[in-house]
């Protein structure tokens, strides 16, 4: 057999029936009694084998005389391509605009229509339209209440089009009121302390409504530094006794993961972070998933990379155990406070 791949027609016969997309690009098709060339992987009614041939390339199914498939559009970007293109381009549409635009000018701006746009964009973002464009203005009122206007301009420059509908969601687009967000958390009480464990140092941090941050690292000032730089006006209250107790507990759950850990957690991020911590949460203590695996559970089966992000933008080790998520063969990936340490939590897990 050949060691080139689809080097055969028999092996492009297969690959045509089995519709196989890795084998697009690799040549194409095309039907005698159609008059169109295709992709392998296209799906359109098979064809009779003695009414196909195949081509190397699809200069060479146009010379033939074939006319590229209307279906898989093989003179064009693989669909996946095109569809990464078309959401790209919608995203730049809701950051450049004022207000965010309705679901029918963001379709009929990328050419889909206002059902297969929203699906192939909540497929490529982990997040539909609205919720993006709300993500984006999220950052757009933090990059304005940074700067030297009042709280109302900043409102209103961001694309709000009232201040009331800005108050309104304003604890969960700041994690504060706008006020105390434009002074840097001016105001804001965050208790933490620093403990040690055997996997070096951790601070745990919490507001009065729970546990904001749990980071780990080798250097205690480094992250003190860190908390420090989330909230630069914000009022760090160094540990008093109950809260010595809390941290306590969080180191005994990192020694002995087996005893659980029910503390209420005060994280805010994305709707789609949201979806993937509480994802993460509902994996047991010993398991792992893949990030393939955890893009399918949350509705986006090729959302694997933006999985991956939400991971790296968890503030709280352990309590969310993004640690519980590898490669698809089982292989520990990157972990933001170490491969090691992912590596001894698992561990420690799986001997429970």
């Amino acid at each position: 057999m050949s060691m080139t791949p689809y080097a055969s027609e028999a092996e492009r016969w297969e690959a045509v029936r089995q519709r196989d997309s890795g084998a697009d690009g690799a040549f194409y098709y095309s039907v005698r009694t159609t008059g169109v060339y295709c992709r392998p992987s296209c799906a359109a009614r098979p064809a009779l084998r003695k009414n196909v041939a195949f081509h190397d390339s699809l200069e060479a199914a146009a010379q033939a005389g074939f006319r590229p498939c209307l279906r898989c559009k093989p003179d064009q970007p693989p669909l996946a391509e095109r569809h990464a293109q078309a959401v790209a381009q919608a995203c730049r549409i809701i950051g450049e605009a004022g207000e965010a635009p309705d679901l029918d000018s963001l379709a009929a701006a990328v050419g889909m229509s206002r059902f297969h746009f929203h699906r192939v964009f909540k497929a490529h973002t982990g997040l539909t339209p609205k919720a993006y464009a709300a993500g984006q203005r999220a950052r757009r009122v933090q990059d304005e209440l940074a700067g030297e206007g009042t709280v109302t301009d900043a409102i209103y420059a961001a694309g709000f089009n009232s201040s009331g509908r800005f108050y309104a969601a304003s604890a969960q687009v700041l994690g504060m009121a706008p006020k105390t967000f434009k002074a840097g958390g001016s105001g804001a009480s965050i208790r933490f302390a620093i403990g040690e464990c055997s996997l070096g140092a951790i601070l745990v941090a919490a507001t009065g409504k729970g546990i904001c941050a749990i980071l780990m690292g080798d250097d205690p000032d480094a992250l003190a530094r860190d908390l420090q730089d989330r909230f630069p006006n914000a009022e760090l209250l160094g540990a008093e006794t109950d809260f010595e107790q809390t941290v306590a507990r969080v180191v005994g759950f990192v020694e002995a993961p087996a005893i659980g850990l029910d503390l209420p957690l005060d994280v805010r991020g994305t709707a789609f972070q949201q979806r993937v911590w509480q994802a993460l949460r509902e994996i047991p203590s010993g398991a792992t998933v893949s990030y393939a695996e955890l893009a399918a559970r949350v509705g986006i089966p090729s959302g694997a990379r933006a999985i991956a992000g939400a991971c790296a933008a968890n503030p709280v080790a352990v309590a969310i155990p993004c640690h519980r998520v590898v490669r698809n063969d089982g292989s520990i990936s990157g972990y933001r406070w170490g491969v090691e340490r992912k590596k001894a939590l698992l561990e420690r897990e799986s001997a429970q």
